[in-house]
């Protein structure tokens, strides 16, 4: 009864936002109560679902500084020239055939330590300049961009779910990290420009070439010879994964991958510099200085930059949060809690079993409550005693990579990334749901392929 509520009210979503035209925000935050109402949820424990801890307070306290400090740095690279001078740079290197490959590389590098959203941000204005000034459509390179920082999300540590997962299996980091690697890979590039080939054949309509979107806004051309060079134009874009890496390099050397329990004060003190917010704090600080102070611009124009870049990303962020929303009610309606009470088992299983009852866990879960942490974490919880009885240190890393895979399959209206994507690509929900649902479900069905052929070799 439960999933037919959650069916329902995505429809009532739908409708909404397709027939009605009504602002998508909105839409979420009613979607959210009709299906905290379906559920049969206490009237005094909707608002708290809706707008505490596990709903909008969530997406929003966490993200907040996350996207708006992304979207000043932004605005901040591009209103300096930097953008340009990074796509021209890359135009030349690289030459236009060759531009999704370049694009998939960096994405990938930045991914393994940058969260997904985070990297959506710096990298989204760089894109599109690149983009642009190759005469293809964003989504040609975008799609290779987001298969990247996705599949790095999905199967790395030190990204938070992998490591997360690993951890509650008892499951080896560094051998995570390793195997994750082979596997993220290989979905990165199916998922990136193989899967670009087929979507611009079932979906032409969103390979739109476009000179403005309204969370990147116009890219102009300048003059190269007064851009800054390439060199501070990259620093500054990806500055905040330069505290991240030094984060992730010390933690692999030092704490085996995770946060000790009694750090010690340098422990603390890199923890604390890698921190999303920290970062994009400092970041933004160096950006005023090198794409404004530096290029000789007074106070107004950096201002001008830092309100724009606020203004552009500031309605996304409000969608993330309208998702979070929907969340909540999932999360605090206990649909978590019917899906593992579902797959719950006792029985003898194979090691390809595991795997793939691993995978199926997750993946439902992901369908239903949306948030990949939630389904990962979740159906880890229910895959535990299972794992811990196998005594197959190996066998744990490769169930908590399938519970990786499971939890980014079929991203949709009720996933935080669903929107993400669809603003910054400029889509329709339908194309939307055409290029980034099945995106993710590639991404999702490959890496567990790959993840039973390497069950299939090492156990």
């Amino acid at each position: 009864m439960a999933f037919l509520m959650l069916a329902i009210s995505i429809l009532v979503l739908l409708v909404l936002i397709v027939k009605f035209k009504l602002n998508t925000f909105v839409s979420l935050i009613i979607t959210a109560f009709v299906l905290a109402l379906l559920l049969g949820m206490k009237f005094a424990d909707i608002p708290t679902a809706i707008l505490g801890p596990e709903g909008m307070g969530n997406i929003l306290g966490s993200n907040a500084v996350i996207f708006i400090f992304g979207g000043m740095i932004g605005r901040l690279v591009a209103d300096a020239g930097g953008s340009y001078r990074i796509a021209k740079t890359l135009i030349d290197w690289f030459g236009v055939k060759r531009l999704q490959w370049a694009v998939l590389i960096a994405s990938f590098i930045i991914g393994i330590s940058m969260i997904f959203g985070v990297g959506m941000v710096l990298l989204i204005p760089i894109v599109f300049a690149v983009a642009i000034e190759a005469g293809v459509p964003l989504l040609y390179l975008g799609i290779s961009m987001t298969a990247a920082l996705s599949s790095a999300q999905g199967f790395l540590p030190p990204q938070p779910a992998p490591t997360a997962v690993a951890t509650a299996l008892g499951a080896n980091v560094g051998l995570t990290l390793i195997l994750g690697l082979a596997v993220s890979v290989i979905t990165a590039i199916v998922a990136g420009p193989v899967f670009t080939k087929v979507a611009q054949k079932y979906a032409p309509g969103a390979f739109t070439f476009k000179t403005e979107i309204q969370a990147v806004g116009e890219v102009k051309e300048y003059d190269l010879a007064k851009t800054p060079s390439f060199f501070l134009s990259t620093i500054t874009s990806i500055f905040p994964l330069i505290f991240m890496i030094i984060a992730t390099v010390y933690k692999m050397i030092y704490t085996g991958g995770v946060t000790p329990k009694n750090p010690t004060a340098v422990d603390s003190f890199v923890e604390f510099i890698a921190t999303p917010a920290v970062a994009m704090t400092v970041a933004l600080i160096f950006a005023i200085f090198s794409m404004g102070v530096w290029q000789k611009k007074d106070a107004k124009e950096i201002n001008s930059s830092l309100t724009n870049g606020m203004n552009a990303v500031a309605g996304i962020l409000l969608i993330v949060g309208g998702g979070g929303a929907l969340r909540g009610v999932l999360v605090t309606g206990g649909l978590s809690d019917k899906v593992a009470q579902l797959f719950s088992t006792n029985g003898h299983m194979s090691a390809f079993s595991i795997v793939l009852f691993a995978w199926a866990v997750a993946a439902v879960l992901r369908i239903s409550v949306g948030s990949a942490t939630v389904a990962g974490m979740t159906a880890a919880g229910i895959v535990t005693t299972i794992v811990a009885s196998q005594n197959n240190p190996t066998l744990a890393v490769l169930v908590a990579l399938a519970i990786g895979a499971g939890s980014l399959i079929a991203s949709h209206v009720n996933d935080a990334g669903f929107w993400i994507f669809k603003e910054f690509f400029d889509l329709t929900i339908k194309q939307t749901f055409q290029i980034w649902t099945v995106l993710e479900t590639v991404i999702s069905i490959v890496g567990l392929l790959v993840i039973l052929g390497l069950t299939a070799i090492l156990i």
